[in-house]
């Protein structure tokens, strides 16, 4: 996994702590813990940090892309 550039890790923030990340291999972690008291994990898929909160991801992943593509298709046709 390519590293991310240091400039973009020094603006990326944690969307529940608000803490800076730091990445280790394919993901990007929280430097304060959330709610729970543990360090919250965000994956890097294709080189894109996907900083959604933990409890939304099943939600996402349950929409798929497809679906999110279909909807720009829509909105440029209406």
């Amino acid at each position: 996994m390519p590293k991310l550039s240091p400039e973009l890790l020094s603006v990326l923030r944690c969307p529940v702590t608000g803490s800076h990340l730091i990445q280790e291999d394919d993901e990007l972690v929280s430097t304060a813990a959330g709610d729970s008291g543990v360090k919250l994990r965000y994956p890097i898929e294709d080189g894109i940090p996907l900083l959604l909160p933990p409890e939304l991801r099943p939600a996402a992943n349950a929409a798929g892309s497809d679906q999110h593509d279909s909807r720009q298709s829509d909105a440029g046709t209406a």
